[in-house]
């Protein structure tokens, strides 16, 4: 058992909670808060904050901190239990990946098309959502211009953003319309009507029917590029 796997069952016992309902608050099955326990996985820091908050104790102590003879003595004890439990081999480095799996997914960056992947952004998983959001909805959205400069928007923000295809409320949506994929303000105006508004210095509008476009991703919260 680790150090840390040692604090949290302690902690969790105390309380009287079961790995079911820890696993439950933090957003991970009850497999892997069994693992971490034992030692057979690594718990990242964020996970041991979180862990700690629930369990209303300090695991955050000069013994918590996951030094390189701590990842060795962890990852042995992981190889030791596979090897006396299961025929089949697994690369070292999966226990890392598995960790880091269950708590945190790579958000990718696209520009307009979400066709063309510019990298990722790590945010934490909760109850297999990230930010109350299902996994495969989830995307970063580059600006590619300045024509949303009056909402704060400008050329390589980066804008946190989920899949949509209507609008369902007002806010700010990537759609395509006029052949053309953009960002826009849009506001609902009854009657299948709706207003798209733009602003890159000026304040544009253009009213239209909601058939005439078709909703893409509704953008949540931008990243400002200092």
């Amino acid at each position: 058992m680790s150090r840390v796997g040692e604090k949290i069952k302690e902690a969790r016992l105390k309380i009287g909670m079961t790995q079911k309902a820890l696993g439950k608050k933090l957003g991970v099955a009850d497999k892997y808060i069994n693992d971490v326990e034992l030692g057979r996985k690594v718990a990242l820091e964020s996970f041991i904050d979180k862990a700690a908050k629930i369990l209303k104790t300090d695991l955050n102590d000069i013994s918590m901190v996951v030094t390189d003879e701590a990842v060795i003595e962890e990852r042995a004890a992981f190889n030791e239990t596979k090897n006396s439990n299961s025929k089949k081999k697994i690369e070292t480095n999966e226990v890392w990946n598995e960790a880091f799996a269950s708590v945190l997914k790579n958000v990718p960056i696209y520009d307009y098309t979400l066709k063309k992947d510019k990298g990722f952004k790590e945010l934490p998983i909760h109850s297999n959502k990230v930010e109350g959001y299902p996994l495969d909805k989830v995307f970063y959205l580059e600006v590619q211009d300045d024509e949303m400069t009056g909402f704060r928007m400008l050329k390589g923000d980066l804008v946190f953003s989920h899949l949509v295809k209507e609008v369902t409320n007002n806010g700010i949506f990537l759609v395509d319309y006029k052949d053309q994929i953009k960002i826009r303000q849009i506001k609902n105006l009854g009657n299948s009507k709706i207003l798209l508004v733009s602003n890159g210095g000026g304040l544009m509008t253009e009213t239209m029917e909601a058939r005439e476009i078709q909703v893409i991703a509704k953008l949540e919260r931008i990243e400002i590029k200092i």
